[in-house]
């Protein structure tokens, strides 16, 4: 008698697949990943040099922020924090525009009117950000609840630390956007620092998302080290959201490799052998793993993308380098639709005592 075969286990579906990503979707969410820590390290190396004045890295949590924003529709709204700069650049920000605005020159969209690395760019839907911690939070619940007034299907995504979670304005819109039931996702990404203060001094609660509770909808929490997961969280939130199911607070876990800004010394507070332990949690090493299991990547291809990536920021710092002061006349333009009397006086006193100064 013949013997039998052993059946062959059968093989699990792959997580991307079981989320419906191509291998050109997994791929594009690395690019990002990459390029998000190429342009960290080579925007904090012009800050030391004094090209630009100020800039606050989002190394350790590209996974959350890619992720996250990977999952949004073209029409759906950003309401940023410190660290989703490359969440402007996958809508579409043009990667010159984005070094400009840490210059603060002529290609500045915003017209040196902002601090470096709180961008904005209105043709992707990317709202400007204040250095006064989660005040971008009810500015997106009540965009979300506009757009359900008026039957519109964009959704807000507002990002926010672990420290915003202290912030009166954090319970404002949590409260807000639960009673209205807006469409609105809330992304945390608990880098475990709030600058200087670690999460147990922010909270006594088990998680922050389990604040959700208290304002009547959905809290969940997640790796935010693993985009894929990240992504899937997000997009079911997204879904949600859209489909009228109210607002969700995702709490994406995740940690800041950096320092909090390059104004800050993260040595002088956290303890040894902490960013160590996270070093060996890298999300783009992890996700890079991710894909070469799958046979979706290679040192080869890796080695390519790096020298495009390092390429296209090189261009990029000289391109926007490159570009002129703002004219002295824009510090009194767009204030006024048409300018007062008073306004142009004030232009043609300050152009006049310029000639004098500079005949």
């Amino acid at each position: 008698m013949s013997k039998k075969k052993r059946a062959k286990p059968a093989r699990s579906t792959p997580e991307h697949k079981k989320l419906g990503l191509s291998p050109a979707d997994l791929q594009r969410m690395y690019r990002f990943m990459s390029l998000s820590r190429l342009l960290d390290d080579r925007m904090m190396k012009l800050q030391r040099q004094g090209r630009i004045g100020f800039y606050g890295t989002a190394s350790g949590e590209e996974a959350a922020v890619v992720g996250s924003a990977f999952a949004l529709g073209e029409s759906d709204w950003v309401f940023p924090a410190l660290r989703q700069g490359v969440a402007a650049l996958m809508r579409g920000m043009p990667l010159e525009v984005f070094v400009a605005q840490c210059i603060g020159n002529a290609m500045d969209v915003a017209k040196g009117r902002q601090m470096p690395v709180h961008y904005s760019y209105r043709s992707a839907n990317f709202v400007s950000w204040s250095s006064c911690i989660a005040t971008q939070l009810p500015h997106a619940v009540g965009m979300a609840y506009a757009a359900k007034y008026k039957g519109d299907k964009a959704i807000a995504l507002a990002y926010l630390g672990d420290g915003a979670t202290s912030e009166g304005d954090f319970h404002v819109a949590m409260n807000f956007a639960g009673v209205l039931q807006a469409p609105v996702v809330f992304f945390c990404q608990n880098n475990q620092w709030a600058i200087s203060v670690p999460l147990k001094q922010q909270t006594a609660a088990p998680s922050l998302a389990v604040k959700a509770q208290g304002y009547g909808f959905e809290g969940v929490q997640v790796d935010g080290n693993d985009v894929l997961k990240v992504y899937a969280a997000s997009r079911k939130a997204v879904e949600k959201a859209r489909a009228g199911g109210g607002p969700t607070f995702i709490e994406a876990v995740t940690y800041r490799l950096g320092s909090h800004s390059s104004s800050d010394d993260p040595t002088r507070y956290r303890p040894a052998g902490e960013m160590e332990k996270w070093e060996a949690k890298d999300p783009i090493v992890r996700f890079r793993r991710y894909l070469q299991s799958h046979a979706l990547w290679d040192s080869t291809v890796e080695d390519a993308l790096q020298q495009e990536l390092g390429d296209l920021i090189n261009a990029a710092v000289q391109q926007a380098e490159a570009a002129p002061p703002l004219p002295v006349d824009s510090l009194f333009a767009d204030v006024y639709a048409v300018p007062p009397p008073r306004l142009e006086k004030q232009l043609r006193q300050h152009m006049d005592a310029l000639k004098a100064q500079h005949p």
